[in-house]
């Protein structure tokens, strides 16, 4: 929607710790969240806001946005129909490594799973985790989140699959013997089967980096 991603000025991402920190002050928060979001949905329809860290957010501050995703036409003149709002935490993130490895103990790929094999735990799950952000939410009480978007954990090969494509941002050839490398250096779940990367990819990059000065 916006091709300068982040750097976009109608794509606006909050932190909860950054943003959010103090949990005294959560009605000036909300206020402020509140007035932020009119000023810039009215300057732009498809704005685009997104929550990170929602397992660190302080309960019922999220609420506040709840007339801005309900369904109404317009609230204030102002319609709120177009623009994107989109929630990240890493509530639930158990309950989706069981059922991911309950489709594997039943002999299923992973590509096999599908959106509504998890969708329904994961809305009873992040309703019902005071760890959420959304513990009791009035936007999952109400309906107002329309999908629930699981990010499965990945497997060995999908680290190799990372490490190619890192190497080739960097404009190097594809060092299979690198890439191997890089991937035994990762540490995988559960303890005795070790199927699941458990950084996913996030440190390809700085192990990629020492193999890259030796």
């Amino acid at each position: 929607i916006h091709s300068a991603g982040l750097r976009s000025k109608f794509v606006h991402l909050f932190l909860a710790t950054l943003h959010f920190p103090h949990h005294n002050q959560v009605q000036l928060y909300q206020e402020q969240l509140q007035n932020w979001i009119r000023g810039n949905v009215s300057a732009c329809p498809q704005s685009v806001f997104i929550f990170d860290e929602m397992d660190k957010m302080h309960l019922g501050l999220i609420d506040a946005i709840k007339p801005f995703l309900d369904y109404y036409e317009e609230v204030d003149g102002v319609s709120y129909r177009k623009a994107i709002f989109i929630f990240l935490s890493n509530a639930g993130g158990d309950l989706i490594n069981k059922a991911v490895f309950d489709f594997w103990t039943m002999g299923k790929q992973r590509e096999e799973i599908q959106l509504k094999d998890l969708e329904p735990m994961l809305s009873v799950g992040v309703f019902n985790n005071k760890n959420s952000g959304l513990w009791h939410s009035s936007l999952i009480d109400k309906n107002l989140i329309d999908y629930f978007v699981p990010f499965l954990p990945l497997e060995y090969k999908h680290v190799k699959m990372c490490v190619r494509a890192e190497m080739v941002a960097r404009g190097y050839a594809v060092d299979e013997k690198v890439v191997q490398a890089v991937a035994d250096e990762m540490t995988f779940f559960p303890k005795e089967q070790k199927i699941y990367s458990d950084k996913g990819c996030k440190t390809v990059q700085a192990k990629l980096d020492i193999h890259e000065d030796v």
